[in-house]
């Protein structure tokens, strides 16, 4: 079985991109650790209490017993050394075999920062000679999801189904009140996850599933799981 890190910009980012895949991987029996940069503060709903409340209940609804959060400042994140050695550290104390980061195309400046981050830390994570705590390790994939601003179509690497995991997906991403359930505009993101699922599971014949991209070449060893 593999151990996965999922790093999200904010709480909610993983939820909505790859909540399906959480519950799906958790089911098969992985490992699955959540890693948020920030708090998701300041935001115009909600307060820093509220949020880690929201996000320790979208955990348990998703079955993951790990959530990390960084400290690192909602609206500003960038690629930086100092965060990329933040960030480091924590793939270097989890050890995954697989990393999930945000899609590198998006309107939201933290969204891209933290792609390019996330990337830059799986390098910094092997470093050898240097002060970072932990020893050097180097996930072996990185796949990125997408939760992204635009409306973009992208042309994923692969469509997972999560068909059997998507109610619990929606029940995660409906814990965040403070963004999702109270908000004018806002309460319409569960018809979009319907829509929008319902959308990439009809490409592969199914009822829901979730795309992910990989700049690397894919291998196969065995063709028994694709559809």
């Amino acid at each position: 079985m593999a151990r996965i890190l999922a790093i999200g910009p904010h709480p909610d980012d993983v939820e909505i991109g790859m909540g399906g895949a959480v519950v799906t991987l958790l089911r098969q029996g992985h490992e699955v650790v959540l890693c948020d940069l920030s708090n998701g503060e300041p935001t115009p709903r909600g307060t820093p209490e509220r949020r880690a409340e929201e996000a320790a209940a979208a955990a348990r609804i998703l079955g993951v017993s790990r959530r990390i959060t960084l400290p690192l400042p909602n609206r500003e994140l960038a690629d930086t050394v100092e965060n990329r050695r933040m960030v480091a550290e924590v793939i270097r104390e989890i050890r995954p075999d697989l990393l999930f980061i945000p899609y590198w195309i998006d309107a939201h400046p933290d969204h891209v920062a933290a792609s390019a981050l996330a990337e830059a830390a799986r390098f910094y994570s092997k470093l050898s000679k240097t002060s970072m705590r932990g020893e050097p390790h180097y996930p072996r994939q990185v796949f990125h999801f997408v939760c992204s601003h635009y409306d973009l179509h992208v042309k994923p690497t692969f469509i997972l189904d999560i068909s059997e995991a998507f109610e619990p997906k929606v029940q995660a991403v409906a814990a965040y009140t403070s963004q999702f359930g109270e908000g004018p505009g806002e309460t319409h993101i569960v018809d979009d996850l319907r829509r929008v699922n319902g959308y990439w599971g009809y490409l592969i014949g199914r009822a829901y599933g979730e795309p992910f991209i990989c700049r690397e070449e894919l291998g196969l060893s065995a063709l028994d799981a694709v559809l």
